[in-house]
């Protein structure tokens, strides 16, 4: 069986975003052309950050694919770790705040930073 790898930012159950991967098994479709069963969504956006973009540390408002179109993305984590994600890639954010919290730059989180020379292009599906 053919498998997609799902890289998920989560909020960890000590309210900390961190990284893993899921597998979807792809059991729909044909031998030529696998696909997972059908997945809901709740919209897109499109987002363009020229070259120098870099936010705080902030949360995921819902959980979304983020889809990198073109350039270069990289997600960083409390702790110093981070990711790069180039034109192609992607992940599923879901790191929101845990419920009843207060939001502290200190421990919740992510920031993104676009890199390199070429602009940022992403789009953001709702899961």
């Amino acid at each position: 069986m053919t498998v997609f790898t799902k890289v998920v930012l989560f909020t960890d159950t000590d309210g900390r975003a961190r990284f893993r991967d899921e597998v979807l098994a792809l059991t729909e479709g044909k031998p030529s052309s696998q696909l997972s069963p059908l997945l809901p969504s709740g919209g897109y956006q499109l987002r363009h950050s020229p070259v120098g973009f870099k936010s705080t540390f902030h949360c995921t408002g819902e959980p979304q694919w983020v889809v990198i179109l073109g350039g270069q993305m990289e997600i960083g984590l409390q702790g110093g770790v981070s990711r790069i994600f180039k034109a192609g890639e992607h992940f599923y954010s879901a790191d929101v705040l845990p419920e009843g919290a207060t939001f502290d730059p200190a421990v919740h989180g992510h920031w993104s930073q676009q890199v390199g020379g070429e602009p940022l292009v992403t789009m953001f599906v709702r899961g």
